[in-house]
């Protein structure tokens, strides 16, 4: 319900939010969506309560493997749904997520669900009212991050600028919404008079006890004791951050997005690579692209990787500015809120709890290092001593040198062994994804089991589906997996949450079965 300081300065995120750490705005390498939008019933059944070792599980596992390892299987696989049906499922079988404008329905309906829930919670009077209402409140922060966090990975990942266009609409509207919730005071106040009633305390359990604390501390971190001006302004200033950070994301830039040099200063770098990018005896690098860092690590000129090294990190006097204003607005975030600066914000509810936390961790952990990394230098100097093209800086071992020496080292290391890797053969992808399927099974009972996805399910064809079954529960969540590179997808690993997990009682099952919604089931709606 309340959204966490790690993707915004506001606090209504669900509490198994709380715990997790998002990595945003990068293409995705893994996307998961907990209590999967799909017509398999979660409860368990039959013919989904089957462990390792049954000639079903058995052929899962194969199948696991194979969907990762030979591309022909995954396209002889997954065109099994698709043949019978041409019609879009929806994004994560969202069916309202069949076309852009599905985005801004989508957002409005859940709004009108969180209105509902709210009304609810600041109408309770009665003991039994107080009672359910922590579980209430989880069940608004849900309903909240099905939006913001299916929004923000859609806007960052999907390749069509029209569905990310719509995805970002959804997730302001949404996010404004969210801020108005964190200074809205009649929910704090309800909130803080059931926690008080003896009665009400004993009926919850400890996880809703957890979720009411958590809450409470959430919104006095979110300016709801101050005037009602200052309220409205944490409210301006959560969205100005919010939509700022996104600009400077979606907008990062370079000083200089190429780089020219003449051939003759580029020897040691890939012969292909260093030919597709020669023109007239000059050899031109884009800042942000993969070859500059192929650069740092083969070039043997010093100065030439210097260079590089530099502007691969100088940004744009545009990129510069947002990132200016963007510190100065959590800046006077935190000062409005109470705090010493935007950092003791941030951590006041996590491990750390405070700035100087951090700082007396890192300076521990490199005391603790300071040997093994003394040594390591070493070796790379000696070989930076032997090396004719040490560069204008030959006394020390720079920024630009480490990727250069540490390849060379390595290279040398290796060819002292004399010993060809044969292990790598034994990893491939599909290798390893079996082998932590049969993992989790022997740890917790649950498997991977691949999944056909359907048309309009996922952002591209090379995405996989595995759904994770439990040996006692049955189907508990979907994974979406976009492990292979492809033209214009970041190199950058990420995991986003679509969908965070939350117990439904059977009250809201029923209240979703009787009521029109777009989804393959009502655990869904």
């Amino acid at each position: 319900m309340i959204k966490r300081l790690g993707r915004s300065p506001s606090s209504w995120t669900c509490s198994q939010c709380l715990r997790m750490q998002q990595q945003r705005r990068y293409n995705s390498s893994i996307a998961a969506a907990t209590r999967a939008q799909d017509p398999v019933p979660l409860a368990p059944t039959p013919g989904n309560l089957r462990g390792l070792g049954t000639p079903d599980a058995n052929n899962d596992d194969r199948i696991l493997r194979q969907i990762f390892d030979s591309q022909n299987f995954w396209r002889e696989f997954s065109q099994k749904t698709k043949e019978l049906s041409k019609k879009s499922a929806g994004l994560f079988q969202n069916r309202y997520l069949t076309h852009p404008e599905g985005f801004q329905r989508f957002a409005e309906v859940t709004v009108l669900k969180c209105e509902k829930i709210v009304d609810s919670v600041v109408a309770a009077s009665t003991v039994e009212e107080y009672k359910s209402l922590a579980r209430d409140l989880d069940r608004l922060s849900d309903l909240l991050c099905r939006v913001i966090d299916l929004a923000d990975f859609v806007r960052a990942t999907h390749p069509d600028r029209r569905i990310q266009a719509a995805a970002t609409q959804a997730y302001a509207m949404m996010f404004e919404y969210m801020n108005k919730l964190n200074t809205t005071t009649a929910l704090n106040d309800q909130l803080k008079k059931a926690a008080a009633i003896p009665e009400v305390q004993e009926s919850w359990s400890e996880q809703e006890k957890v979720v009411a604390k958590m809450l409470m501390r959430d919104f006095s971190k979110s300016a709801i004791d101050l005037p009602d001006g200052d309220r409205q302004k944490f409210v301006e200033l959560s969205n100005e951050i919010a939509h700022t950070g996104t600009e400077f994301v979606d907008h990062m830039a370079p000083e200089k997005p190429y780089l020219s040099f003449e051939s003759s200063r580029m020897r040691g770098m890939e012969p292909n690579m260093a030919r597709a990018l020669t023109k007239w005896g000059q050899v031109k690098i884009p800042t942000m692209d993969m070859s500059a860092q192929m650069a740092l690590r083969y070039v043997e000129d010093a100065d030439v990787r210097r260079e590089i090294y530099m502007a691969v990190r100088t940004a744009s006097k545009a990129s510069i500015q947002r990132l200016e204003k963007m510190l100065k607005d959590r800046a006077e975030l935190a000062k409005l809120s109470g705090y010493e600066s935007f950092s003791h914000m941030a951590l006041s509810d996590k491990m750390a709890q405070t700035p100087e936390a951090v700082n007396q961790f890192l300076s521990a952990l490199i005391a603790d290092n300071h040997h093994q990394v003394r040594d390591e230098l070493e070796d790379l100097m000696e070989l930076k001593k032997s090396d004719a093209h040490g560069g204008s800086f030959a006394g020390t071992i720079n920024a630009w040198d480490k990727f250069y020496y540490t390849h060379r080292l390595v290279s040398t290391m290796d060819t002292k062994l004399r010993s060809p890797d044969f292990l790598s053969a034994y990893f491939s992808l599909g290798t390893v994804m079996q082998g932590l399927s049969r993992l989790f099974n022997r740890l917790y009972g649950i498997r991977l089991v691949p999944r056909e996805t359907l048309p309009g399910e996922t952002w591209n064809d090379d995405v996989r589906r595995l759904d994770v079954v439990s040996d006692t529960e049955g189907h508990i969540a979907v994974l979406y997996c976009d492990l292979f590179s492809r033209p214009g997808k970041t190199p950058n690993p990420a995991h986003f949450t679509l969908r965070c997990s939350r117990e439904i009682p059977a009250s809201e099952i029923a209240e979703a079965a009787n009521t029109p919604h777009p989804f393959p089931s009502p655990l869904e709606a």
